[in-house]
């Protein structure tokens, strides 16, 4: 099984991921950010990653620190439990809608921290969620991770709708990229002999 836990401890937060990447997409989420925990479920339910994220952070702030720091760390424990890359199909990418929104993430499990995004949020706050965090909650993860990453938000009216569509496909993109190449074998997928 590939699996991770990670602990990440600042000044301003104090948090544990802990994954499984051959999961069932059991999540048991506690940021203090609800709607970074409904979106964080999304992943673990389409990703079949088994999630299990406990946050502290300095929210009489604001959710800043408390989102990227969750990205991070994610991101850590994502590249621990992935191992040495052997025998996956290190791409992935999925298109998902959510009535008038559709969204199209694709990834790269190259080891090269690199972002594309391309979202334009209808508003700027979903409840009491600045948008803008989500940003930032995804280049903590590449930059952890060692992924490159495309994000489009394709279209969409609704802002909860975008967001909601883009950690789904996230989460479908994941899956098929960790997902074993029974084809592969034992190889690692790139030409350099290294990810």
């Amino acid at each position: 099984m590939r699996t991770a836990q990670v602990t990440r401890n600042t000044l301003e937060t104090q948090i544990t991921v802990s994954l499984n990447l051959d999961g069932t997409g059991v999540s048991k989420l506690a940021t203090g950010v609800p709607f970074l925990d409904h979106m964080l479920d999304q992943i673990a339910r389409h990703g079949l990653i088994d999630l299990d994220i406990q946050a502290k952070g300095d929210l009489h702030i604001d959710a800043h620190h408390t989102v990227e720091d969750t990205g991070i760390t994610f991101g850590q424990a994502f590249a621990l439990a992935l191992g040495d890359k052997k025998g996956i199909r290190r791409y992935g990418h999925a298109y998902v809608p959510l009535d008038e929104a559709l969204s199209r993430v694709v990834i790269d499990l190259s080891g090269r921290p690199g972002l594309e995004y391309h979202v334009d949020y209808t508003r700027a706050r979903i409840g009491e969620f600045d948008v803008d965090l989500f940003l930032e909650f995804f280049r903590g993860f590449i930059n952890h991770a060692g992924v490159t990453l495309h994000i489009d938000n394709l279209r969409g009216i609704n802002a909860h709708h975008q967001a909601e569509t883009i950690f789904k496909a996230f989460g479908r993109a994941l899956r098929m990229a960790v997902e074993a190449d029974l084809r592969m074998g034992d190889i690692l997928p790139s030409t350099k002999g290294a990810l």
